[in-house]
């Protein structure tokens, strides 16, 4: 990785800016930390100037969101039970989950997936699915070990899939190899699939492992699993304060220390849209572009809020209800957004229920002054697996609103 200065943007600190998508587990997609695969991607920043002028950005949708991914009508789906699995279980899933990330980054807008095939104590064979429209990781699997799959067990990351896309369906591979069981990290949220119940028919046996190693295989895709099942972007909100929960340091450009900046123009790197408000935009002129580190493509860039937006300004006007902005960009291929707008944006967004994930970045200054980073809010927020870690001088917290 490229570990030159990240250039300034104008005033405006990325770390108060917004994770995924390896980097840190979400959106993001996260990192692998617990279980041994660490991902070189953000799964997701610094200073945020005060959003005090960001008035009108639109109340949030009360429509149901039937239409554009909601699974309020999908029939629940009876997926058995003794769904612990084995420690060997765990084991063979936790390297189904490291080749997994393999794919990272080339298989968008596909999920990244691992297999591990197994007869007895040997390790048959291994795959990952590589690149969008490429073979599925079962599929690499089952070719490597050929006649060898017969009798396997296969471990996947995520459930083989049940329909006719620009592949076959992998349940169907897997039924035709003669797969004996099949251990799965994962469901695939997709309204419609039905890939454990047709191994099931099949006469495969199927275990669906719960505890950490679930949690893993669900956090590694939680962007796509959002937009999967509900038709919006998964949603990280970045903020970086002092200690006193200010967002801004007289006298200083930036809140925090340059790790922490590096980090945000990472988690830029694995969005697929960065967004902040149009107060921000008016105030900062920001960029929101990833500099300064590998970015195979850069993200959309958004401002949410009433327009016009200054004309040397190159974000995306978003005026619209900020539920619908979401569904809209879902529909337009957007997985995962990166909020790295300031308090008046990052509140409404949290009144609507619009976070996914939480990350905030505190620097060791007590700011004394300037505007805190969230407004007042109808009702506490729980946030759940609250973990913390050092970045540099400063330490990031990140936590879950919508555990994945």
């Amino acid at each position: 990785m490229n570990r030159d200065p990240v250039p300034p943007e104008s005033m405006h600190d990325p770390a108060t800016s917004g994770p995924p998508r390896s980097l840190l587990g979400a959106s993001s997609e996260p990192p692998r930390s617990r279980l041994g695969a660490a991902s070189e991607v953000p799964q997701r920043h610094l200073g945020v100037s005060s959003e005090g002028r960001q008035t009108d950005l639109g109340a949030t949708s009360d429509a149901p969101r039937t239409d554009l991914g909601a699974t309020s009508e999908e029939p629940a789906r009876n997926l058995g039970a003794g769904l612990q699995g084995s420690a060997g279980d765990r084991a063979r899933l936790e390297r189904a989950l490291e080749l997994a990330e393999r794919g990272r980054g080339t298989t968008h807008p596909n999920p990244v997936v691992g297999a591990v095939l197994v007869r007895g104590d040997d390790v048959v064979a291994e795959g990952w699915h590589e690149r969008a429209g490429g073979p599925h990781a079962e599929a690499v699997a089952l070719e490597r070990a050929g006649e060898r799959a017969r009798g396997a067990t296969a471990y996947v990351t995520l459930e083989p899939c049940s329909h006719h896309g620009r592949t076959p369906p992998c349940a169907d591979a897997l039924i035709e190899a003669g797969i004996a069981r099949v251990v799965v990290g994962s469901t695939d949220p997709t309204p419609g699939r039905v890939g454990l119940e047709r191994l099931r028919e099949a006469g495969v046996d199927v275990t669906l492992v719960d505890g950490e190693v679930a949690f893993c295989a669900r956090q590694q895709n939680e962007a796509w699993r959002v937009w999967a099942e509900q038709g919006r972007p998964f949603v990280t909100y970045k903020v970086a304060i002092a200690v006193d929960g200010r967002v801004v340091v007289p006298g200083s450009r930036w809140v925090t220390g340059e790790e922490s900046r590096r980090l945000v123009h990472e988690l830029r790197a694995s969005s697929d849209a960065v967004a902040v408000g149009t107060g921000t935009v008016h105030a900062d002129a920001p960029q929101l572009t990833a500099r300064a580190v590998d970015a195979a493509r850069q993200p959309r860039r958004l401002a949410f809020g009433r327009g016009p937006l200054p004309e040397e300004s190159e974000l995306e006007l978003r005026p619209g209800a900020l539920e619908d902005e979401l569904y809209a960009l879902g529909s337009e291929g957007v997985q995962s957004l990166l909020l790295e707008g300031g308090p008046t944006l990052a509140t409404s967004f949290l009144r609507g229920g619009l976070v996914d994930k939480v990350l905030v970045f505190v620097a060791p200054v007590l700011s004394g002054a300037g505007p805190r980073f969230l407004g007042d809010l109808d009702d506490p927020v729980e946030l759940r697996r609250l973990e913390s870690r050092a970045v540099g001088s400063d330490v990031l917290l990140s936590a879950y609103v919508h555990e994945p």
